[in-house]
């Protein structure tokens, strides 16, 4: 594919901000992995150097350490002679990350909800149907994966927190599959608010077997939407 769209580099440009004086390597690879999980790069897309460099204000070689941060996290492939690309996924690849999501949102779920936490939850759930009455389907993607990171905080274990970031940017990366987005993502917003209400009744167990449900059901679509190309 052709390099980063201006939309995307439009946005970076306005990143810079988050940079603040001692730009590092981890900052940009932090607002690049902001923007995979937001659905503004397209798995197979390759990355301009130049103009990401230009819109970050940062140096290439920052910028290189930053796509060999995110190489590892299995976001980006560099290929020889040819450049750095938005990994593709494979229907393998969403099979084990919906493993590590049951362990670590199954465990998750099962915790009473701090104040706090609850709120973030009840504003995932509220972005995504106010972007689904807007038909803002990428939009409802990111409150999406939102919700489900705010989940996972109930572990409270940043180590876990930071695993799970990880994971949903690749995890955006999948949805782009989904030729019919709006057909994928619509049932979900109506169970991510059920698995609220749950939370706030304080009924965990009915919430784990919730989500497990949905979750298997979100795999299988996922995996299924990969069997024309295999």
């Amino acid at each position: 594919m052709d390099d980063a769209v201006d939309s995307p580099l439009s946005d970076l440009e306005h990143d810079r901000a988050r940079l603040g004086r001692s730009s590092t390597a981890e900052r940009v690879a932090d607002i690049l992995r902001d923007r995979v999980t937001e659905g503004f790069f397209e798995p197979g897309q390759r990355l301009s150097e130049e103009a990401i460099a230009d819109a970050l204000g940062v140096s290439r070689n920052t910028l290189r350490e930053a796509f060999r941060l995110l190489g590892h996290e299995g976001l980006l492939d560099h290929r020889l002679n040819r450049g750095v690309f938005v990994r593709i996924l494979s229907a393998e690849d969403v099979a084990d990350l919906y493993r590590v999501r049951r362990v670590i949102e199954g465990a998750a779920i099962r915790r009473r909800p701090t104040g706090q936490a609850l709120t973030v939850i009840r504003e995932a759930v509220a972005d995504a149907e106010r972007a689904a009455a807007a038909d803002d389907w990428r939009g409802v993607g990111t409150a999406n994966i939102r919700f489900h990171q705010a989940l996972v905080t109930l572990n409270q274990s940043p180590r876990l927190d930071e695993s799970m970031r990880q994971l949903l940017a690749e995890l955006r990366l999948v949805f782009h599959v989904m030729k019919n987005p709006r057909a994928f993502h619509e049932p979900f917003v109506a169970r991510n608010r059920k698995l609220l209400e749950l939370l706030e009744a304080d009924r965990p167990e009915e919430a784990a077997a919730f989500l497990d449900a949905y979750l298997d059901e979100a795999e299988q679509l996922l995996v299924r939407a990969y069997e024309p190309n295999r």
